[in-house]
């Protein structure tokens, strides 16, 4: 490990001694109209004594259900992955709260790693922006909680087809063309709207103020998609791609966002390098998701990314409040 990365992890490492645990919770965001509940869970500062938590196969030190600090908080809305889960990115959420953050993180229906019931389908792609918008609606609304929200200090992180969501929520507009391969043999509404030239109505949310977008799946981007986009980015491209993405898409838009980005592409990675390290019994399983390139340390880029992570979201909306 570098010098670097070796301060990094000694940074994290104090900041969560300081902080003792992330405070953890789940939450479940009623449906709206057609559109299913979001289920997920909420990371934020909590002084109270952590305990180790099982979720499926990963494991974490959180404090259960602690007590909210009242200072008003910036929030951070996470978007996962294909096939992914709000636990994706769990490690990042974590030092996020650690540091004064408030995290909620989310599934989008048909689209996780236990309900892959519409990963195939369009609506998916015109679905998931909505689904931020409803999730940051909820936390500065209905949440509990929604009085400790700086409602004007709001920040995205997405990975992937999560990246796709967070550049729709701050303004950017694919284009779907009329032969949409994820239409084809398919006659539901959504499909014949992009047969008859008509794209959907996508939700952009100006509430976002930054976002950090990892890796994003740009397949119906075009170099005018962007042109709408007003907010810091902090990009983050995968050396070697996967799962659709290339290097070279990740770079174009890198090269087409109208102010240019806090680009970083990685070197040895793989697209989902951007996971955090695997439990042993996900890493049987599920060896793409959790295998690098020989002298790739997982763990040791996590504590590199998380740092910069944080860094650029109190760089762009400011510093949370002391936890007391």
């Amino acid at each position: 490990m570098n010098l670097r990365r070796l301060f990094s992890c000694i940074a994290i490492s104090l900041a969560a001694s300081l902080a003792q645990a992330a405070g953890f919770k789940s939450v479940e965001i009623p449906a709206e109209g057609a559109l299913q509940p979001l289920k997920g869970a909420v990371w934020y500062p909590c002084t109270q004594p952590k305990s180790d938590i099982r979720l499926g196969p990963f494991a974490m030190s959180v404090s259960m259900n602690c007590p909210l600090a009242s200072e008003k908080r910036p929030l951070i809305v996470v978007s996962h992955g294909r096939t992914g889960s709000f636990l994706g990115h769990r490690d990042t959420a974590a030092v996020l709260a650690d540091a004064g953050f408030i995290v909620v993180a989310i599934n989008h229906p048909g689209d996780t790693s236990l309900d892959q019931s519409r990963t195939r389908e369009f609506s998916v792609f015109v679905e998931r922006p909505a689904d931020i918008k409803r999730a940051i609606d909820y936390m500065l609304g209905s949440w509990p909680d929604a009085a400790k929200i700086d409602a004007g200090r709001v920040g995205f992180f997405g990975f992937s087809r999560g990246g796709y969501t967070g550049l729709v929520a701050v303004g950017a507009n694919p284009q779907f063309g009329k032969r949409l391969r994820l239409c084809e043999d398919k006659s539901d509404p959504l499909c014949e709207q992009v047969r008859l030239g008509k794209l959907p109505e996508l939700s952009h949310d100006p509430r976002i103020k930054a976002a950090v977008i990892v890796d994003p799946l740009s397949v119906f981007f075009t170099e005018e998609s962007f042109k709408n986009v007003r907010v810091p980015v902090q990009l983050w491209g995968s050396e070697r791609g996967g799962d659709g993405v290339t290097p070279a898409s990740v770079a174009g838009i890198a090269g087409q966002l109208p102010t240019k980005p806090d680009f970083h592409v990685v070197p040895g990675s793989q697209h989902f390098s951007f996971l955090p390290p695997c439990p042993a019994e996900l890493a049987q399983s599920a060896a793409e998701l959790c295998s690098d390139q020989s002298g790739f340390d997982r763990a040791a880029f996590h504590a590199d990314f998380n740092a910069s992570v944080l860094a650029f979201f109190k760089a762009q909306l400011g510093q949370p409040p002391e936890i007391r």
